[in-house]
């Protein structure tokens, strides 16, 4: 296969992707793309001769393109696809003529977009790491400190600023604009009293929700026929933008070493990432787990270290959810997840 059919076939695969998360719109605009691109213009040009991973586990390519798309329609600076984008339905010749368009008007906007990888902060995984949260604070009765891993503008920093409805379990502040209800399934997580001492991410280009590019930048990841996730992105944005959770500019192994130095006495120290370990090569992998390994050796019954993840395990049914607690270090699947948090299929700590 050569170089440009593996880039047909990654917008193929990522077609089967948003049809299975819910987005038909994306998953035609990738279909589209796969059969229509050609190299007469200069963005089909760098997209069919892509010489490193095109997939979506690997640079996202197509995400790319729709993200960059997207933002010319949110930000109303291209009439003819804000004419064919949702919530309008054209035949696919006047979508693609309407794409095609915007690609010679937009030329440098979108060739710039194209080398910057997708980021997107997911806030209903908020409804994945919560019953984990919770089950740490009933286990220890301590306060957490919080610590991600890939936390973009941080909005799964604040989730204790969130109202959920877990099954028949609710919790969070009754007037928070967000409101998190996935389709549950498993046994009640426990009601526990969760105080949040510190909160610290970290990401190799954070977003900053006061800053108006940095809210449609993130915006524009979110697919264009899924208004519901656009509302909760947009309130969470706002909670933030009053008090924006610290997000470091720095990757995994630079600022691990630096947060997991030391025990933190009478709290729980949570590791958490979600579905961004596997972004990482993996010799940093590797080397990120060492450092995960030493920070749970240094714990103790009073500075206890648990590590949260919801990551892709290559089964087809959502994301593993998996919590491990030092000083023991026993590690459990406490459940799986869809990947936008759609539904939650809940186990617990056994």
């Amino acid at each position: 296969m050569d170089r440009e059919d593996v880039v047909r076939a990654s917008f193929e695969r990522q077609a089967l992707a948003c049809e299975d998360l819910g987005s038909p719109f994306t998953a035609r605009l990738c279909r589209l793309a796969a059969g229509r691109l050609d190299r007469a213009l200069p963005v089909g040009r760098v997209i069919l001769d892509w010489p490193y991973d095109p997939s979506g586990t690997g640079d996202a390519l197509a995400l790319r393109l729709a993200g960059g798309l997207h933002a010319l329609v949110l930000s109303q600076r291209d009439d003819g696809l804000v004419a064919v984008y949702p919530p309008h339905d054209v035949s696919d010749d006047r979508l693609w003529a309407a794409i095609e368009a915007a690609m010679v008007r937009h030329e440098a906007f979108l060739l710039t977009r194209l080398k910057s990888a997708p980021q997107t902060n997911e806030i209903r995984r908020s409804s994945a790491l919560l019953p984990a949260f919770l089950t740490l604070a009933h286990m220890f009765e301590k306060p957490l400190d919080l610590l991600e891993v890939g936390a973009s503008a941080g909005l799964n920093l604040q989730w204790d600023r969130y109202r959920y409805r877990l099954g028949d379990l609710h919790w969070g502040d009754p007037a928070s604009p967000v409101r998190l209800e996935p389709e549950w399934h498993g046994p009640r997580p426990p009601d526990a009293d969760v105080e949040v001492r510190d909160r610290r991410g970290c990401d190799l280009n954070p977003l900053d929700p006061t800053s108006a590019d940095d809210r449609l930048r993130l915006m524009s990841y979110v697919w264009a026929d899924q208004a519901d996730r656009m509302e909760r992105l947009r309130a969470a944005l706002s909670i933030a933008a009053s008090a924006p959770p610290p997000v470091d500019r720095l990757g995994a192994l630079s600022w691990l070493p630096w947060m997991l130095a030391e025990p933190r006495p009478s709290t729980v120290m949570v590791l958490y990432h979600t579905i961004a370990w596997q972004y990482l090569p993996p010799e940093d992998r590797a080397q990120g787990e060492a450092i995960i390994r030493e920070a749970g050796e240094r714990a103790t019954p009073d500075a206890p270290f648990a590590r949260l993840q919801m990551e892709a395990d290559g089964r087809r049914d959502g994301a593993a959810i998996t919590l491990q607690v030092w000083p023991k270090g026993e590690a459990q699947e406490v459940g799986r997840a869809d990947f936008h948090g759609r539904w939650v299929k809940w186990e617990g700590w056994r």
